[in-house]
């Protein structure tokens, strides 16, 4: 077009001519659009087509060999096999030290589940293939806390020459140039990183979906999500692939999966951990923090990681962590504890099973003498809407949508997206025109608006500091240790997660705190659980809570879990806690 205008500067025409020439330009125009947008989809489809290829390959390759390993065995080796994957990390670990078991041995047992296990989950982007020459030099590292361990990797934390795509066709072919530093301590530590696994496009939803490797399942039920973003680390590991993992959570990302799924998650107190070589989707959002954090079968696993982690290596390596090692004393002290006791936290009512599986640990933790006190959080409305959505989206969504550019949107995230496109006047619109009979729905449009000036951030900032003030001193006030609270829970049913965010004001609450927090399986969910469901109506009764009840209809039979809180630093002390819960529950159960 413009260079159509420059050849016609300076020559007269007459208006037919003109008008007919103008026609013919915007025709150009326009076929160029479509050009360039054709161009852009099947570009988008060509770099989808070989992530995808590269995958298949690398599960191929593990494959062979895992059957070349076999064949090499005797028939009394693969029968250890079963074995192998039946021992806790801590058993595992104790073995492979002593030399009653071959690092080779669990790292071809794990391998072999892990391409079973993602045959029918679909929760692996790919075999780290470096994985097996690492096998071949890690006995020069026994002395190492994971010596021998095989050690699972969200997608969105780098490995070398590895994609951290984030789900978004914007981040494909860019692979890392060095390993994150958490998988370099890792490595150090003589675990053996060697599967990433599967996240939700734009990693801030918590289903498990993306155009570039599709959906992943329940281990417990096909037909519902794994939770996400960490759903990969989540389905892998609850279905026996993996004993340990690394994932990263904003907004529950680690302990959304680990509930749906049935296993342990940690979220360290945000700065514990490095995050060099962890990618989030956008950069530079300071108010809602993330953290990576280990996922495993039991607690005693997720302390071991983070004992691991904390070493002077990592210290050395990102000196922006504060130096201070795993406080052993701490997870292993059997003070008697004052709880913060919290069932339902005022903005969103929890499922059944939710509320049960807090008041059966209740009942346990006070049996064993701890002593309990009744705890609400802080103006919650207030915190949902102002601290999480608009803290999180301050820009209006931009950067979000900026990143979606270029990939097709995945069906999990399409409904909680679609607001987002909205030009700033109709969400205010809107969220007028629904204020009389949906205040919480409003709230979020209007929050969804960002907060506009550079001013407004910093004061957006200042409100979230007197907030974590705030809530540290009513901690303080009730002379509280730790609290016991909710989980989101059970598993959803696909194509809910982006329907009922409304959630996750039990869970991203603690990263605009910054509390440690971790989630322990607890139960299941039973008949009466869904008999009660069926008369569940919410708190506001909006189309939020009716969503969320259909999310988590037909959940019989699925993990129950809790969640265990304590304040900033004290990680080691929330493990403590979540370890006391676990040992509990498991006592009962006897």
């Amino acid at each position: 077009m413009e260079k159509l205008k420059q050849c016609l500067r300076g020559v007269e025409l007459d208006s037919g001519t003109a008008a007919l020439l103008t026609g013919a330009a915007c025709v150009v125009g326009a076929l160029l659009v479509m050009v360039r947008k054709v161009n852009s989809h099947q570009a988008a489809k060509d770099k989808i087509q070989r992530a995808r290829d590269r995958r298949t390959e690398s599960l191929q390759r593990a494959e062979q060999a895992v059957l070349r390993y076999k064949a090499s065995r005797t028939e009394h080796s693969v029968t250890d096999s079963a074995l192998i994957l039946t021992l806790s990390l801590s058993e595992l670990r104790e073995r492979l030290q002593e030399g009653s078991l071959s690092p080779e041995d669990v790292f071809y047992s794990y391998m072999e589940k892990t391409l079973d296990v993602n045959e029918k989950l679909n929760c692996c982007t790919g075999i780290l293939l470096e994985s097996f020459e690492q096998l071949k030099t890690v006995s020069s590292n026994k002395e190492g806390l994971l010596y021998g361990i095989p050690v699972s990797i969200k997608e969105n934390i780098a490995c070398k020459n590895h994609d951290c795509t984030c789900g978004v066709v914007i981040n494909l072919d860019q692979p890392a140039q060095k390993d994150s530093v958490l998988v370099e301590v890792l490595k150090r530590q003589g675990a053996i990183p060697f599967v990433k696994t599967n996240l939700p496009q734009g990693l801030l939803n918590y289903d498990c979906s993306n155009p570039i490797y599709g959906q992943t399942v329940n281990p417990h039920n096909p037909q519902k999500t794994s939770g996400g973003s960490s759903g990969g680390e989540g389905a892998l590991i609850g279905g026996g692939g993996s004993l340990l993992g690394l994932g990263s959570d904003i907004g529950g990302s680690i302990r959304i999966p680990a509930s749906f799924c049935g296993i342990c998650g940690f979220k360290p107190t945000a700065g514990r951990l490095s995050s060099l070589g962890v990618t989030p989707i956008f950069r530079g959002q300071k108010s809602v923090l993330s953290s990576s954090g280990p996922m495993a079968r039991d607690v005693d696993s997720l302390a071991l990681c983070m004992q691991a982690l904390l070493c002077d290596h990592m210290f050395s390596l990102d000196p922006t962590v504060p130096p201070i090692p795993f406080n052993v004393q701490i997870y292993q002290s059997s003070k008697p504890l004052r709880i913060g006791y919290l069932q339902n936290d005022g903005y969103s009512q929890p499922s059944p099973s939710m509320a049960r599986g807090v008041r059966e640990v209740k009942a346990l933790l006070e049996q064993a003498g701890h002593t309990f006190v009744p705890y609400s959080p802080l103006k919650i409305s207030y915190a949902a809407t102002e601290l999480i959505v608009r803290a999180a989206f301050a820009d209006g969504a931009a950067s979000m949508l900026q990143k979606l550019e270029g990939s097709p949107l995945d069906p999990c995230l399409r409904t909680q997206v679609i607001p987002y496109y909205f030009p700033k006047w109709l969400k205010k619109t809107l969220s007028f025109l629904l204020r009389p009979l949906y205040p919480r729905v409003s709230d979020i449009l209007s929050a969804l608006c960002g907060i506009g000036s550079v001013v407004g951030l910093w004061k957006q900032h200042a409100a979230a500091e007197d907030y974590i003030q705030e809530t540290i001193a009513e901690w303080q006030r009730c002379n509280i240790d730790v609290l016991l609270c909710p989980v989101i829970g059970p598993a959803y049913n696909f194509l809910y997660c982006g329907r009922s965010n409304h959630l996750v004001s039990y869970t991203m609450l603690y990263n605009v705190l910054n509390f440690p927090a971790g989630v322990v399986p607890v139960s299941t969910v039973t008949a009466e659980d869904e008999e009660e469901l069926r008369h569940y109506k919410g708190i506001q009764q909006d189309p939020l809570d009716k969503n969320f009840k259909e999310a988590v209809t037909g959940g019989e039979g699925l993990p129950v879990a809790v969640q265990c809180v304590a304040l900033p630093w004290q990680d080691e002390l929330c493990l403590r806690f979540m370890k006391e819960v676990e040992e509990l529950v498991k006592q009962s159960r006897k």
